[in-house]
This record gives C-alpha cells, sequence and structure tokens, in this order.
C-alpha cells in the first residue's frame, strides 16, 4: 500500500522494500557521525536491530512506514508492539533524508505511526532519543509525546543524554 505524500515527491509505503535494512542504517549512520560522532559501533547496533524488527513486520503490533522517492528510500518509522511488553508500542528508526528535512514529511510518517498505535489500542507509545535534537524534540511534542526520563549513558558507544518521551495512546474512535 502506497499513500501519495506530494505528487511528484516521495510517498509514503507501509512495510519491508528490498534493501530497507540497508538504506536505514545508512541514514543513520551518516547523520549520527556528523551531528554526534558516532562510529561503526553505533551502525552495527542499528543494522543487527533493524533486521531482528523486519524478521517481525508479520505480526499484525509491528509496523514500518517508509518514505520513497524515485525508488529509493529516503526516510522511515517503526512500531515495535512486542520488544517492550505490557502492551507498550515502541517508536523506532525514525529518520529522514537530508532532502526531505523542513518538507513535512517526518509529520506524515509520524502520524502514520501514531493512528497505527491509537488503532492497535497500545496503552503508551514510548521512544528514546537524545539530547540536542531539538527539530525531533519538537515533532514529537507536537504529537503528544513528554519527556519523563532523561540520563547520562553510553550505549551506543559514546557519552550522551538519552532521553525518554512517552505519550498515552488516544481512546478508540
Amino acid at each position: 500500500m502506497t499513500d501519495p505524500v506530494h505528487p511528484g515527491s516521495a510517498q509514503i509505503h507501509r512495510g519491508y522494500l528490498p534493501g530497507a535494512i540497508g538504506r536505514i542504517t545508512e541514514m543513520h549512520a551518516r547523520y549520527y557521525a556528523r551531528t554526534v560522532g558516532f562510529g561503526q559501533y553505533f551502525e552495527s547496533k542499528v543494522a543487527a536491530g533493524l533486521a531482528e524488527f523486519t524478521g517481525r513486520l508479520e505480526h499484525p503490533r509491528n509496523g514500518l512506514w517508509l518514505a520513497v522517492q524515485n525508488d529509493t528510500i529516503v526516510g522511515s518509522i517503526a512500531i515495535d508492539g512486542e520488544d517492550l511488553g505490557g502492551n507498550v508500542a515502541h517508536l523506532r528508526w525514525f529518520i529522514l533524508d537530508d532532502s526531505l528535512r523542513g518538507g513535512g514529511f517526518g509529520k506524515q510518517l509520524l502520524s502514520a505511526a501514531i493512528d497505527f498505535c491509537d488503532q492497535q489500542q497500545f496503552a503508551e507509545t514510548q521512544l528514546w532519543t537524545f539530547s540536542g535534537l531539538d527539530v525531533a524534540r519538537k515533532l514529537y511534542e507536537t504529537a503528544g509525546f513528554q519527556l519523563v526520563q532523561q540520563q547520562a549513558a553510553s550505549q551506543w558507544g559514546k557519552e550522551m543524554i538519552e532521553q525518554q518521551f512517552t505519550r498515552p495512546s488516544a481512546p478508540p474512535r
């Protein structure tokens, strides 16, 4: 299923496409190397986690949305409805290629993921990010996420202030 975003621009595709693991990993690796200095350790963790997750996409509480432009994946977002347990959704692998930043595609990907969480009636949706990603934080907060925790951690190979955001799901329509 592919939904038009802007005619002649990118489209949002729900589900896996060939090359998705590599392309999503590449976008994360390049962006975070440039912005915060992450390296091979981070890239390997993203690739391994994403490869494990895509093997579970047939489960109805998991979802992947890709922004696709000219047959190239230029954005992604995923909802992992299994890894946190307790009827809690985990928003993961939200990234846009630089060419799409500021054009509203991030908001559309996030909306697709949140709509899915609400339809699945998860009690809440959680995400983890890093301090200093102010544009993403504004997008999360506009969508109803609230900062609930932050802590220094080095799980990605470098000391960072990690932040956990949570959004309660909307009541059924």
